[in-house]
């Protein structure tokens, strides 16, 4: 019986099989034939570090399926307070715009009261409706979510044009300020409810006003949001940043810090499986993929959807890039003015 011909990789088709050193040169050699996974399971064997390690990774497996859960519920909180939110901005504008047909109606009908002409009259009727429909579409949600997105537009520009030109130092430094923010003013403003609070009954009734300023100063956390992706271009470029970077890629590269992401992968295929098996004993899949299945007949994910497309289109205004362009189109035609 004929020997069976070897199959050798691409790279090695030109190689004598008989000269060992040629192959030893292009380290062709059957390691390339095995599979990834299996060798990353012969590299990280079974060790007396993984009596540390393997706790740790289980403990971070919790900690991230914990987090996940909390977000999740985040989100679903957000997918109900978004329709709520968009009702509450929607009533106040539909019961001026209800208040001034009222206006309107009783307007008219004090002209024909007057003693004026019909002409006349019919001028003045037009005038006021003609007025009235001008600011009426000036009044719409429309109109109120467009002079915001243009308000939020213009501030997020500024920032963009503030932070683009500062140094590593002052960028790194308006960063670690916006990161500080978040814990102070939350402190503040609740230290602030709570003395009123407490003062209700001996400082005069004017004083509970200062709630709502409270409450500005506990969303204003919200106003940094820009400083991040505005500042950190060149807070990057800061020395210590660029150690932070190489030692992340440093400590990444360590032996112990990739056997813990295999065992990490491990117990993320283990937890599946189990969860898995689990579901088949118990008669739980058929329930889960019934409940899947009425959850998107009823259309329960369509607040996500609607909430994931008003960040869409306010997404955009948080990268650089963005206003870059924007700065670019409007020094376009000046500069080819100056040209000419």
């Amino acid at each position: 019986m004929p020997p069976r011909a070897t199959r050798w990789p691409s790279k090695c088709a030109n190689l004598n099989p008989q000269d060992p050193l040629a192959l030893a040169r292009t380290r062709c050699t059957l390691s390339h034939y095995q599979k990834p996974a299996l060798t990353e399971e012969r590299r990280f064997r079974g060790a007396l570090d993984d009596v540390i390690i393997i706790p740790l990774v289980f403990v971070a497996l919790a900690f991230n399926k914990i987090l996940r859960f909390v977000l999740s519920i985040l989100m679903r909180l957000l997918d109900y307070a978004f329709p709520l939110a968009m009702l509450l901005v929607r009533l106040p504008l539909f019961a001026v715009r209800v208040f001034g047909n009222l206006i309107v109606a009783i307007a008219n009908g004090a002209l024909r009261l007057l003693p004026l002409s019909e002409t006349k009259r019919q001028q003045w009727s037009i005038s006021i409706r003609r007025s009235w429909s001008w600011l009426r579409r000036k009044i719409s949600y429309r109109a109120f979510e467009h002079a915001v997105y243009v308000a939020f537009e213009n501030g997020m520009a500024w920032v963009f044009r503030k932070c683009r030109h500062l140094t590593p130092n002052a960028a790194l430094l308006v960063i670690l300020g916006a990161v500080l923010w978040f814990p102070i003013s939350f402190a503040a403003a609740t230290a602030m409810h709570m003395v009123l609070f407490a003062k209700l009954t001996s400082w005069p009734a004017w004083t509970q006003l200062l709630h709502p300023l409270a409450t500005v100063l506990a969303k204003s956390k919200l106003l940094v949001l820009p400083v991040y992706p505005a500042a950190w271009p060149q807070a990057k470029r800061h020395p210590f940043v660029q150690f932070l970077f190489k030692s992340y890629r440093t400590i990444s590269c360590l032996y112990v810090i990739k056997k813990v992401g295999f065992r990490y992968r491990q117990a993320e295929i283990a937890r599946t499986a189990a969860v898995g098996k689990l579901e088949n004993i118990t008669g739980l899949a058929s329930v889960v993929r019934w409940l899947r299945q009425a959850q998107v007949i009823q259309g329960v994910e369509r607040p996500t959807q609607k909430l994931r497309s008003f960040f869409s289109r306010w997404s955009i205004q948080f990268s650089s890039e963005y206003y870059e362009a924007k700065d670019r189109q409007a020094s376009g035609p000046v500069d080819r003015r100056g040209v000419e």
